[in-house]
């Protein structure tokens, strides 16, 4: 094969490296598993590279009507933003089924929403965590980082698969100029889909010295205006523009109910603090208790779409909460303000509260003073 890269040693020594087929699809799907920088997250968005969450290797897509695997995806990924990610490889050596591969990857992405439920998402997610020896909580959190609210992340992932928002990747060791023609035609027709090409080049040296060189492929300049729609929802808030933006959406009176929340966390001791996020949707602040050799609790949310939210996940595993007859006293108590917690603390919901039915002086003080049994009991435990 033609072409070379070279590699200069500390000695001055300059090593010469050939390019080299490689001995299967098998070996490079692996290397996508160990190594998912491969899939050159800063080549599809170069202001915010892509990072990747491995859902699992072998996804099996099953159809309404028979038991076996209709469909079987080489690599399931999430991004840092929750879009679905479909990663399918072949080798350029294989022309039967380099052919076949559009039509299928898009037969995918078509019964992806169908027999996808985000409950069998997660469960892929968490027995290849399983497999792994990992565990789950711990892998989500060195992804999105500790203050991100896993709940929240897998519901835009079923919103994400509902819109039809997610990416089509197809990975081979070369890719045709025909090949190319079809990916960069298919990204620009198909919105909100993005229709990506990655070419991962090995070069193996005579010492056995192996260097991977991945390149993106199909991103045109149209197809990359017409989904810049992506990188406006990973806007980064700020106090100052949040809360004029929350005004300029929901009116003056919902940015008051949101200000008033926002004090009444600052003026917490130091232990309770606003954490800022990201995302035109979905973004605003949480309200973060710190604890001393425990994991962080997040109290709340105050989202852009003038909601408050809290996690069940994150108030049921950890300690008061985790406990039966506390769990049943925090249900009691965010009821009387509108949040409905499920039965079980192991039960993953993720209710929300409009700021408009704040509006009242009451209502919005009985919110905080819940808040603030809330802290005590954490503090007490």
């Amino acid at each position: 094969m033609g072409g070379g890269i070279y590699l200069i040693q500390d000695d001055d020594r300059l090593v010469e490296m050939t390019e080299q087929p490689y001995n299967s699809e098998d070996q490079l799907q692996e290397l996508l598993e160990t190594y998912p920088n491969l899939i050159a997250g800063d080549q599809i968005d170069r202001a915010t590279p892509r990072r990747w969450l491995l859902i699992s290797r072998d996804v099996t897509l099953l159809s309404e009507d028979e038991s076996a695997g209709r469909w079987s995806l080489d690599h399931l990924f999430l991004d840092q933003d929750a879009i679905p990610t479909l990663v399918e490889v072949k080798r350029t050596r294989n022309a039967d089924s380099r052919h076949k591969i559009v039509g299928q990857i898009l037969d995918y992405a078509a019964n992806a929403v169908v027999y996808w439920p985000i409950e069998s998402i997660i469960a892929l997610f968490e027995a290849n965590c399983r497999e792994q020896n990992r565990d789950p909580e711990q892998i989500f959190e060195e992804f999105l980082g500790i203050d991100a609210n896993e709940d929240r992340f897998w519901q835009k992932v079923k919103t994400n698969l509902q819109a039809g928002k997610f990416r089509l990747v197809f990975v081979a060791d070369e890719i045709s100029s025909e090949m190319r023609r079809v990916v960069e035609f298919l990204n620009e027709q198909m919105d909100p889909v993005e229709v990506l090409a990655l070419e991962i080049k090995q070069y193996v040296s005579q010492d056995g010295l192996k260097t991977l060189v991945p390149r993106i492929i199909g991103q045109t300049a149209e197809a990359q205006q017409k989904k810049s729609s992506a990188t406006r929802e990973r806007r980064r808030w700020d106090e100052v523009s949040f809360f004029a933006e929350l005004k300029s959406r929901r009116g003056e009176d919902e940015a008051e109910m949101a200000i008033s929340i926002h004090d009444w966390v600052r003026s917490q001791d130091d232990e309770l603090e606003v954490h800022w996020g990201t995302g035109d949707t979905y973004g605003g602040f949480a309200a973060q208790l710190n604890q001393r050799g425990r994991k962080p609790y997040q109290l709340f949310t105050i989202d852009i779409s003038g909601r408050l939210e809290i996690s069940s996940n994150n108030y049921g595993s950890q300690p008061p909460f985790s406990e039966e007859d506390k769990w049943l006293q925090l249900r009691s108590k965010l009821s009387s303000i509108g949040l409905s917690l499920p039965m079980s603390p192991t039960e993953r919901r993720s209710p929300s509260l409009p700021l408009s039915t704040l509006q009242d002086e009451s209502a919005l003080n009985l919110v905080l003073e819940t808040f603030d049994w809330i802290v005590e009991e954490i503090q007490a435990s």
